[in-house]
């Protein structure tokens, strides 16, 4: 069977109980939010274990350049080596091609066994249009969604409604702590010959200097095309942007799981 992740790959294979939280994204590149983010919903929800699963060609990225997967495979796991409880896995970016939520859970379903409930960890911003998501009723069968947010963000109550009635989604609403701190400003951060010490572990800002990643970061391709919401961004990224980058729609931070 293939290896999902080296330090929980047999989570479950001894019959007991358990809790595995998935969380995708670019993580172009990965923050402190974003560990933030998956070490708040380990505690809340008795999670065993939190893999991170960069993608591997995201389908909403095509409007901007993305950093080679191999260096944001290895940002990734400098970040997560000192936390016992999180992992990563480079299964999408092995697989090759576009890169979709319901594939990623779909390959997770099948390697661990059925005491083991995946959570899926995302935006709220993206769980407001999960009915648009590939095979959205797939990802409702295959895992519990539980949708992040920083204070003054939360949905309201009639769009919790609203996503309730759309399809049989099992979602939870987790407020986490106000970091506003989005993968695309320490991308313009670095561009600009700006400081991240702090805004990331020191192990990714150490790779990123000494691999001079981002120098040149978010020159686009070419001008970008409207991109369908449920399309978009890192979702892992939603509940740290900036209020600037909410206001203005930016279309980097706009939200993605494991890539819709």
């Amino acid at each position: 069977m293939a290896r999902i992740c080296e330090r929980f790959d047999d989570l479950g294979a001894d019959g007991a109980p358990a809790r595995l939280g998935i969380m995708g994204g670019t993580f172009d590149p990965i923050h402190i939010g974003h560990l933030a983010t998956a070490e708040q919903a380990r505690e809340a929800y008795g999670l065993d274990a939190v893999v991170f699963v960069p993608a591997g060609n995201p389908v909403f990225k095509k409007h901007r350049r993305v950093t080679p997967a191999a260096d944001r495979l290895a940002l990734c796991r400098l970040a997560v080596a000192s936390n016992p409880a999180f992992c990563v896995s480079a299964l999408e970016i092995e697989r090759g091609g576009d890169t979709y939520t319901v594939d990623t859970l779909r390959e997770l379903r099948a390697h661990y066994p059925d005491n083991v409930e995946l959570f899926f960890i995302t935006g709220a911003d993206a769980v407001a249009h999960i009915v648009k998501w590939r095979e959205s009723a797939a990802i409702a069968d295959l895992a519990h969604l539980i949708a992040v947010t920083r204070p003054g963000y939360a949905l309201t109550a009639e769009r919790k409604r609203e996503i309730e009635d759309e399809g049989s989604f099992d979602v939870s609403y987790l407020e986490v702590t106000a970091l506003a701190i989005s993968s695309s400003d320490l991308r313009a951060r670095l561009r600009e010959g700006r400081s991240i010490r702090y805004l990331v572990m020191q192990s990714v800002r150490d790779y990123i200097m000494e691999h001079g990643l981002y120098e040149h970061a978010g020159a686009a391709i070419e001008p970008a095309e409207e991109v369908p919401a449920a399309e978009t961004d890192d979702a892992s990224d939603v509940s740290f942007r900036s209020p600037q980058a909410v206001a203005a729609n930016d279309p980097i931070e706009a939200g993605k799981g494991a890539r819709r």
